[in-house]
């Protein structure tokens, strides 16, 4: 019964033929089958019109059908009685169902796609169910797989494939752009804030020049005096070794006057330079709330070192007040000086004396100015005090 089985069962869908066809090569399909490689032969070629080409699926030789298809083959009548008398006689009994001893599995539930036996219909789970008899069914759904893969939207699915991908491309090529674009914009950042710290570092490199150019030369002159301080020192034990009376007294008079034009040199003024703007009062209040846009223009200090204000606004005001008045002073002085000199000259009178006393006042007013007033003030009367003696020669002169 098997072998009789697969000489009874189709080579294109592996079941018992149904509706057997016999091609013009004596090959025999089931009808169904045989129209689904119809309308595969036909949408893959160009043929003639009012005829239907058929490509027999065992030996691929082609068959020219009219316009009716498949209906126009014959019957293979005996095959398909043979088919049917086997269907009835070699055909199973029913198993038994599991729930209901003794019951056959003759009826098919659609809804829960299972065989089931007549007391499940009506008193089991399945009562209310859809029911078919399940060659019935079989029938039905066998052009199912077709219809199905009919309704497949290859093309669509396809050509969204494609779009898809072109629109990938497209946003990759627009993200790479904004990278690039990104990558741009933070290297001038970086360039801007680099030149702007290296202009903020320049600024301060001129400070350091300027305390540098204060402070050096007194840190010099100190030096020195050091120097010269151990070097008497030394000279002092050297002495202190000396037997000789006469060359002790030499020594002891050599130290004593490099001792007195040592203390003769007036020690410098430590300068107290008031640095400004501080770098970070500077940034507080320019850089915080600089906005990118705004980061190209960001102020750089002009750094100075001076003398620090004690008290601001009044202290500037005194200031203004001395240099006002050592000015007037002088001034007054000049015009003085210019008068005797004239009258001196006119009336014959030799003024060396006059003209030396003058010139001595000169000499006490700048010492008091060195003294008790700034250094402004000082090198304002200096260059009044150089001023003023040039005209004293030269009405010594005359």
């Amino acid at each position: 019964m098997e072998n009789l089985e697969e000489d009874l069962t189709c080579s294109v869908c592996y079941a018992l033929f149904s509706d057997p066809r016999v091609l013009p090569c004596s090959h025999t399909f089931c009808k169904s089958c045989l129209d689904n490689v119809l309308q595969l032969s036909v949408t893959a070629s160009i043929w003639r019109p009012l005829h239907l080409p058929l490509k027999c699926p065992n030996c691929r030789s082609v068959t020219e059908l009219p316009s009716n298809g498949v209906y126009t083959l014959p019957v293979n009548v005996c095959l398909r009685a043979i088919v049917e008398k086997y269907q009835r006689d070699g055909q199973p009994r029913s198993p038994a169902c599991p729930e209901h001893p003794g019951q056959p599995l003759n009826v098919y539930c659609v809804q829960d796609r299972e065989l089931i036996c007549g007391f499940c219909l009506t008193v089991g789970r399945h009562r209310g169910h859809a029911i078919d008899d399940l060659q019935s069914a079989y029938v039905k759904e066998r052009a199912a797989p077709v219809q199905l893969l009919e309704g497949l939207r290859g093309d669509q699915i396809s050509s969204l494939a494609e779009h898809l991908r072109q629109e990938k491309v497209r946003s990759e090529s627009l993200v790479q752009e904004d990278r690039e674009v990104v990558a741009h914009f933070f290297q001038e950042l970086e360039l801007i804030l680099a030149e702007k710290q290296d202009q903020f570092m320049r600024a301060l490199d001129g400070a350091s020049v300027l305390l540098a150019e204060t402070y050096d030369p007194l840190v010099e002159q100190l030096k020195e005096l050091q120097v010269e301080e151990s070097a008497l020192i030394s000279l002092s034990s050297s002495i202190e070794e000396e037997g000789q009376p006469l060359v002790y007294l030499e020594k002891v008079h050599q130290l004593r006057a490099r001792v007195n034009a040592l203390n003769q040199i007036v020690l410098p003024q430590v300068p107290c330079l008031h640095i400004a703007p501080r770098a970070e009062e500077f940034i507080e209040e320019h850089w915080t709330r600089v906005t990118v846009r705004e980061l190209r223009d960001g102020p750089i200090p002009d750094i100075s070192c001076c003398h620090p204000h004690r008290h601001s606004v009044k202290s500037a005001q005194k200031q203004h007040e001395k240099r006002f008045w050592c000015s007037s002073v002088f001034l007054v002085l000049f015009v003085l000086v210019l008068v005797c000199g004239s009258f001196f000259v006119s009336s014959g009178i030799t003024a060396s004396l006059q003209l030396h006393d003058i010139e001595t006042h000169l000499c006490c007013i700048l010492h008091n100015i060195e003294t008790h007033l700034s250094s402004y003030v000082y090198t304002l009367g200096q260059n009044t005090y150089q001023q003023l003696l040039t005209c004293l020669n030269i009405l010594h002169t005359q």
